[in-house]
């Protein structure tokens, strides 16, 4: 092979490389609007329902206890989740994207007693520590080199053992169970943030249709979002400030 055609190989090889790094980044950048998309219907929504009568259609303003339609909107998004992946795996960007707004209020819904419980000056609080520390593990899950597959088995791992255990303390209603899911909660959801955004880059394929790549990121926004969300109820058990 001669010189000239040396050059124009690695010419051609670099000029490929940057264009799947520019793909990357677009991709990347549309999974996290979509996440932003997300925990904004989710944040007006809890607001709009804690600050109006229509929190009441839910939950007592009283005691914070849902009612049927509370409980509904508690275990909705368990439906949900599984509606979405189907969507995603028949490459429906559209009815993925409708299902993940609905996801997002109906967590709204959920989160409304977040607001009668915590001052609003504590929620902004622990949502500025949990949007840092989100940043700061996603940029890693980006950016390293190494392998997080098994890194990823062990939080698995560990957040059944955490749902395990609350289901548990339920009964138990253990103060030192209690806090121990805590910390163990912050550990694991933020960990999960590292991996999930590392799988969602490797997932990225320059092959793609424009559908299912918009199908792939409204599922890896899903994946964040929700390591987003169970971060900051975490950090509100240790940082939030009741209301009297």
């Amino acid at each position: 092979m001669s010189f000239d055609s040396n050059r124009d190989f690695i010419i051609s090889r670099s000029s490929t490389a940057v264009e799947v790094d520019e793909g990357l980044r677009q991709y990347m950048l549309k999974v996290y609007n979509y996440m932003t998309i997300g925990l904004l219907i989710t944040a007006g929504v809890s607001y709009l329902l804690a600050n109006s009568a229509l929190g009441a259609m839910f939950f007592s303003p009283e005691t914070g206890e849902p009612n049927l339609l509370g409980w509904i909107a508690i275990f909705a998004p368990l439906v949900l989740v599984f509606m979405i992946s189907s969507a995603v795996t028949s490459g429906n960007a559209g009815k993925a994207f409708t299902l993940f707004i609905f996801y997002s209020g109906v967590t709204g819904i959920s989160l409304t007693t977040l607001f009668w419980a915590y001052t609003g000056l504590s929620l902004l609080r622990v949502f500025l520590i949990t949007s840092a520390m989100f940043a700061a593990m996603s940029l890693y899950g980006y950016t390293t080199k190494r392998d997080l597959t098994k890194f990823g088995t062990f939080l698995i791992m560990g957040l059944f053992g955490i749902i395990i255990a609350m289901i548990v303390n339920i009964f138990l209603k253990s103060t030192a169970l209690y806090f121990t899911i805590s910390v163990c909660s912050v550990v694991i959801f933020t960990g999960l943030t590292a991996w999930d955004t590392w799988k969602i880059s490797k997932a990225y394929s320059e092959r793609d249709s424009e559908n299912m790549m918009t199908s792939k990121a409204i599922f890896g926004a899903l994946a964040l979002y929700l390591d987003f969300i169970n971060l900051f109820i975490t950090l509100m058990r240790f940082f939030g400030d009741r209301r009297n």
